[in-house]
């Protein structure tokens, strides 16, 4: 990677060794949620610890600046190597994206109270966009959304249902979408920075899921008259989808990145019990079939790494990388997932247990598959794209 820094690598390279070294060991933790994911308690620990290593929060430097996508890839993807990792580095989901995005679009006042707490780690966030399939509302089509925000003198009042919303259950900051029928919003949505918990934010359920890497789960809940004063919208009213876009691209790649690095991890476990175990009469890496699909995880692995690099190095050349970030998530989330089903399948009964990570990984890479948008909506989406470049083309033959 061309255009990374020497400072990115040695970040990257304290990073790995703290994964492998502190936090691995904690993956056996017993301090677990009601769906398996780690407790806050255990997060905060573990945060403590990256405090003291100086690897909290890497990818944003001491004066508040970003890495270059290109050098978080390198970063995110070594935090990775452990499920824990992200967490531990806080360059977790979705806290890394709002981080982002409110770097990006936020004032500095509301950067001082919402960004600093977190990027010092100091508690987690979750985002309020996906509504419930029941009620009709916007999941991976945003324009179906009906959460609604409507102004009340120098205050905005919120009213709606959201689901599948990771960390909203001990959350301390959220960013709510809604859409408003104001005239000043031009009928677009509105995003805005909320103090939680809330009392006009009741959680109804929070589900047992395939995954469980997310602290907090994946809540459904109810808005019932949720006010926030106008200071709190982030950025300007009415272009909530339009930063919801500034933050996706970034977002859904940096899920490529920290995954891989999960499969890199659950490789090398594949790896090393193939190396070992012995049937009929050689080690497993010996016979041709698991040969191979280890073979093959060393080639999907590289394909990952070249789409990541290929789709941050146009982020990082200021284009908001719709495009290019729908084909990375499609490539390496399908990519992945074939590495990690590979990894359960050389381990035989080993790798449906929990005796290693590998079995987490496949249920994490799963259900990778269908969170920030599911392949089919992306390759849909592509296609339409396809479409108008063929129209155009036949335009400008008959022009």
């Amino acid at each position: 990677m061309t255009d990374v820094s020497a400072r990115a690598h040695e970040i990257a390279c304290k990073v790995e060794a703290f994964v492998r070294e502190t936090i691995v060991p904690f993956e056996k933790d017993a301090r677990r949620d009601h769906h398996g994911a780690p407790t806050d308690e255990l997060v905060m620990e573990m945060r403590a610890l990256a405090r003291s290593a100086g690897v909290l929060t890497p990818h944003i430097l001491d004066d508040g600046s970003h890495l270059t996508q290109r050098e978080t890839a390198v970063v995110l993807i070594k935090s990775g190597l452990s499920p824990l990792g992200p967490l531990a580095c806080n360059t977790m989901a979705p806290d890394e994206g709002n981080m982002y995005l409110i770097g990006h679009v936020g004032s500095s006042e509301l950067k001082e109270r919402f960004l600093k707490p977190l990027v010092e780690g100091k508690g987690r966030s979750a985002f309020f966009m996906t509504e419930p399939a029941d009620w009709g509302g916007a999941g991976s089509d945003p324009s179906m959304m009906k959460t609604t925000c409507r102004k009340d003198g120098n205050q905005w009042v919120i009213n709606g249902r959201k689901t599948f919303i990771t960390g909203a259950q001990g959350a301390m900051v959220g960013i709510v979408m809604a859409a408003s029928d104001e005239e000043d919003t031009r009928g677009g949505a509105c995003m805005f920075l909320v103090d939680l918990p809330d009392d006009a934010i009741r959680i109804d359920e929070v589900p047992n899921t395939i995954d469980t890497s997310m602290p907090g789960g994946h809540a459904t809940l109810t808005i019932e008259n949720l006010r926030v004063p106008a200071s709190q919208m982030l950025g300007e009213p009415g272009e909530g989808f339009r930063y919801a876009q500034i933050r996706l691209s970034p977002a859904r790649l940096s899920h490529c990145m920290r995954w891989l690095g999960g499969c890199i991890r659950a490789h090398e476990i594949a790896v090393d019990y193939a190396c070992r175990r012995q049937a009929f009469g050689k080690t497993l890496i010996d016979h041709e079939g698991v040969g191979f699909m280890l073979a093959e995880n060393r080639i999907l692995i590289q394909q990952c790494e070249l789409m990541i690099d290929w789709c941050a190095g146009v982020l990082d050349s200021g284009s908001l990388g719709t495009v290019e970030s729908s084909m990375a998530k499609v490539s390496v989330s399908e990519a992945l997932m074939k590495i990690a089903d590979n990894c359960v399948q050389v381990m035989g009964g080993t790798g449906v247990t929990e005796r290693t990570i590998v079995e987490q990984m496949f249920r994490e890479i799963r259900a990778f598959r269908i969170y920030d948008g599911p392949t089919e909506v992306h390759k849909w989406s592509l296609a339409k794209k396809i479409k108008r470049e063929w129209k155009h083309a036949q335009d400008a033959k008959a022009g």
